[in-house]
């Protein structure tokens, strides 16, 4: 890539259409996977805040940052379920990698695609360590935007390719079923979330509504299975009723962040829950039992973030799908940025 002091890499929604298509779907996820895997080995390492955000009626718009003293990443997101009324996407992003020791930025990418891919890696690698042994049978309720990706991710990292699907639109349903087509998976389309369940040893619920939900009732989740819970992301959106997760081992990302956004609102501050690094890092147990009801209360974390940018500039080096973008200023005396404004006049000038 470039040495230019002034330009940085940007790499645009087509540019990162191109990029995960040349690499392949799986294998881009498979990837960005290992990053993710290793960076929460070393947590510790990172700056660690929950994300900054900026709540509305209609949605929410937040900034997330992290650093391992070496680089800098931050990504904006918003979240606006109602934007699919006007033909928009509920969740957009893009972020920005940088250099602790210079401040300078070293990339500038979308995220919108970046985070439906992300969101599933991380869903992913943490099933790798929660979900029942063997497990090829999926339930996705809610089969929007991120439905997609969360089935190819369970497919490339253990193996799942069995899909029960369910969405209160059925033409969701039959969107998802349509693009994972040829893709080597048996779909049934259930009536309602209870049928979908049938037979699921993994439960993915994946929902948009920024409401206190209750997509799965106690009744419908027996013993053994795993479940990804990724819709419910801030405060006042839920999707899991109460009593799940009372019998349920409670797997979270950052605590200060999912106590406030995720499933786990709904219960006392300092109800137990177990951060999952340690269980990679073998601190803590993760599945321990053939009954074991394992729950990923996963809201997303800036680190997860922090790999995904990590993986995408380390990919750029081979692939060349990027811009220049000229974003920084950079005179040659660094101390006269106002001359350097005046030399442009005259520039223009002749």
């Amino acid at each position: 890539m470039t040495e230019k002091l002034n330009v940085v890499p940007f790499v645009s929604v087509d540019h990162m259409m191109k990029l995960v298509l040349a690499v392949g779907v799986e294998r881009f996820l498979t990837e960005m996977s290992a990053y993710i895997e290793e960076d929460f080995l070393r947590w510790e390492q990172f700056d660690k805040t929950p994300r900054i955000a900026s709540h509305s009626h209609d949605g929410v718009i937040e900034l997330m940052p992290t650093s391992d003293g070496h680089l800098y990443g931050f990504k904006y997101v918003n979240g606006h379920p109602k934007n699919t009324r006007d033909g928009r996407q509920t969740v957009t992003a893009f972020g920005v990698l940088a250099d602790v020791g210079n401040g300078y930025p070293m990339l500038l990418t979308e995220m919108t695609i970046l985070t439906a891919l992300r969101t599933a890696a991380t869903s992913a690698v943490a099933a790798k360590y929660l979900a029942p042994k063997g497990a090829d049978t999926m339930a996705i309720i809610g089969n929007g935007a991120q439905s997609e990706f969360q089935a190819v991710a369970f497919k490339a990292l253990l193996g799942v390719n069995k899909l029960r699907l369910y969405d209160i639109d059925a033409s969701a349903s039959q969107k998802c079923k349509a693009n994972l087509a040829g893709m080597g998976f048996d779909i049934v389309i259930a009536d309602n979330a209870q049928d979908a369940v049938e037979g699921a040893q993994i439960i993915t619920t994946v929902t948009a509504d920024k409401q206190l939900a209750t997509i799965l009732t106690d009744n419908m989740v027996g013993t053994g299975v795993h479940i990804n819970a990724v819709g419910g992301d801030c405060p006042g959106k839920t999707e899991l009723h109460k009593d799940i997760l009372l019998r349920s081992d409670i797997f979270v990302e950052f605590p200060p962040q999912t106590r406030i956004e995720g499933e786990i609102q709904q219960l006392a501050a300092d109800h137990p829950v177990i951060e999952l690094w340690q269980v990679m890092a073998g601190k803590a147990q993760g599945r321990n039992s053939s009954a074991q009801v394992t729950l990923f209360d996963s809201v997303g974390f800036a680190i997860e973030d922090f790999s995904a940018l990590r993986y995408v500039r380390d990919k750029l080096i081979d692939t060349g799908l990027f811009e220049e973008l000229d974003l920084l200023a950079d005179p040659d005396e660094p101390r006269d940025l106002f001359g350097m404004l005046l030399r442009a006049a005259k520039a223009s000038a002749v």
